[in-house]
C-alpha cells in the first residue's frame, strides 16, 4: 500500500458511516428494564406520551413513528426541541442536541451494523468536527471549515494500524498526506490542486505515474 491509498483510506473512514442522528443502542442494560417490569406491573400503554407545562405549553413528547423509530424528545420554555433520543426499528441509535434556533450542536450515532460517531456543528449549524469508528477497527477524526463545512484535515486508522494525516485545502481537494504503514516506514506526499503528487516521500515517481 503507498501513501496516497493509506491516507485515502483513512478519510474514507466517514463515507459508509450512517450517523443519521443514531446512537449506540446499548446506552442501559437490557436487566435493568426487566427489573423495572418487575416492580412496576402496572403500565400504560399508548403509541404517543405530550408532556406540558402548567401552563399547557408542550414540553417533551415520547411517540413512535411510522417508520417504526421511537423517538423521545425534550423541548425548553419556547417549544424549541433541544434534545432528542432516537431508536430505530433496526437496532440504530443516536442522541442529538440542538441550539435555541433549531440548529445540530452534537449528534452522537451508532447504527446497527456497527458504525458509530459523533458530530459537532458550529453556530450556524455548519459540521465543524466528527470522530467516527467503523466494524473492521477502522477510526478516524476530521475537522472541518466551520464556514463551508469542507472537510479541512484528517486523522485515522486502518483496519491494520496505519495512522494517516490528511490536509484539504479550501476547495476539498487533498494536498498533503502523512502516513506510517504497519512495518513503520514514513510515507510523506504532496499534490497539486488536481490530486497529482508533486513531491513526496519514499515512493514520489511510481505513486506520481499512477496519477497521470
Amino acid at each position: 500500500m503507498n501513501v496516497k491509498q493509506s491516507c485515502s483510506h483513512a478519510l474514507l473512514i466517514f463515507a459508509g458511516a450512517a450517523f443519521g442522528g443514531f446512537l449506540s443502542g446499548h446506552l442501559w442494560p437490557n436487566a435493568s428494564s426487566a427489573m423495572a417490569a418487575v416492580r412496576h406491573p402496572r403500565t400504560i400503554t399508548a403509541e404517543k406520551f405530550v408532556m406540558v407545562d402548567r401552563a399547557g405549553n408542550r414540553r417533551g413528547a415520547m411517540q413512535l413513528l411510522e417508520n417504526g423509530t421511537a423517538t423521545l424528545s425534550l423541548s425548553d420554555a419556547s417549544g424549541m426541541d433541544r434534545v432528542e433520543l432516537r431508536v430505530a426499528a433496526q437496532g440504530g441509535a443516536g442522541l442529538g442536541l440542538f441550539d435555541p434556533k433549531g440548529h445540530e450542536v452534537a449528534v452522537f450515532g451508532g447504527g446497527a451494523d456497527g458504525h458509530s460517531g459523533i458530530r459537532f456543528f458550529g453556530p450556524q449549524g455548519k459540521q465543524v468536527a466528527a470522530l467516527g469508528s467503523m466494524p473492521a477497527g477502522e477510526s478516524a477524526l476530521t475537522l472541518y471549515d466551520a464556514r463551508t463545512g469542507r472537510a479541512r484535515a484528517g486523522l485515522g486508522v486502518a483496519t491494520k494500524g496505519e495512522p494517516a494525516l490528511v490536509l484539504l485545502d479550501q476547495s476539498g481537494a487533498e494536498r498533503a498526506e502523512l502516513s506510517l504503514r504497519t512495518d513503520g516506514r514514513p510515507g510523506l506526499a504532496l499534490l497539486d490542486a488536481q490530486g497529482k503528487i508533486i513531491a513526496g516521500l519514499p515512493e514520489v515517481q511510481s505513486n506520481a505515474g499512477s496519477n497521470q
